[in-house]
């Protein structure tokens, strides 16, 4: 723990990004509670700014950027949600945002990226393509590099999400949310060791991008191979920072199949009347698949965005 942020920044962080987020809805729904035999209270991030958690770190980190490193903007490789977190918050401090984006993005991503006025450059759509054409846009313009999870101030904004949701609903048993890179877990993980040590943090992630239950057995990192899963945004594998905590502080992570993403996905379309991302998903269908863990418990389910697009729905 000697690295990770502190409890008293983890209190303070709301308070540093509340101008510049949505506090997000907590929304219930008896029938899936009678299906699945607990308690469910779904923090809804869906419904953040630009249409996901991400919004959390990227405001939390730019606004801990200090005035040079704010008049040089900041720069991030991201396929989609997070360039569009960064993008919208250098918006909102005035400073300049540098995003490079695979090609193989979403049209309706790069778009809104474009639109919060970033410069966009484009690249192979590899991970090390990604990396490279990032380095030559850092050199060329002294932006700082803001990591989409593995970076400290992205997990601390992160860290609200669940410091809202404890604000907002008391004793909870368990918080489920999705695994990718783990930035969001690792923002819930401490919120909750420092605020609601009881609660146990549990992650769900599919089994076709399985690399952070593989790493926990294994005790290091271990990278996934071309994850091929239907929720895009847990496609990633975890960084040394998200690792640390996650080894730490998260009980288990319950891997689910693409059927059972899918499954869990309709169901809060159909019985709650909102829309989330099949990443968001995995949350309630790592419930669902644990459902003994679970049963008379009081969860709380994260929906961590809902930017899904709707040409290309699984049912």
């Amino acid at each position: 723990m000697n690295n990770f942020p502190s409890k008293e920044t983890i209190i303070d962080a709301p308070q540093r990004i509340a101008a510049f987020i949505h506090q997000t809805p907590v929304l219930t729904c008896s029938s899936l509670n009678q299906i699945v035999g607990c308690d469910l209270h779904f923090k809804c991030e869906n419904f953040q700014k630009m249409g996901a958690f991400k919004m959390r770190g990227a405001a939390y980190a730019v606004d801990s950027l200090n005035e040079e490193a704010k008049r040089k903007g900041v720069a991030t490789h991201s396929s989609g949600n997070f360039a569009q977190a960064l993008a919208l918050s250098a918006k909102n401090h005035g400073i300049k945002a540098h995003i490079v984006m695979p090609e193989n993005s979403p049209k309706v991503k790069k778009a809104a990226v474009l639109g919060y006025g970033a410069e966009v450059t484009d690249c192979a759509s590899n991970l090390a393509a990604r990396e490279s054409t990032l380095k030559e846009v850092v050199a060329q313009t002294g932006a700082t590099f803001v990591h989409p999870f593995n970076d400290w101030d992205v997990i601390i904004g992160n860290s609200t999400c669940a410091n809202e949701l404890l604000q907002q609903v008391a004793d909870l048993d368990y918080i489920v949310s999705p695994v990718g890179g783990g930035g969001l877990i690792s923002g819930i993980a401490l919120a909750v060791h420092y605020l609601s040590p009881k609660t146990k943090v549990i992650g769900g992630e599919p089994m076709n991008a399985d690399d952070a239950f593989r790493s926990l057995k294994a005790g290091n990192i271990v990278p996934v191979q071309n994850p091929d899963t239907i929720a895009d945004g847990l496609r990633t594998s975890l960084g040394d920072k998200t690792f640390a905590v996650i080894s730490e502080l998260v009980e288990e992570i319950i891997c689910v199949s693409e059927e059972e993403i899918i499954a869990a996905m309709r169901m809060v379309w159909e019985r709650m009347k909102i829309i989330i991302e099949p990443s968001s998903a995995v949350s309630l269908a790592a419930v669902i698949k644990g459902q003994p863990k679970f049963e008379g418990k009081k969860v709380g389910v994260i929906f961590s965005g809902g930017n899904v697009d709707v040409e290309k729905l699984p049912f």
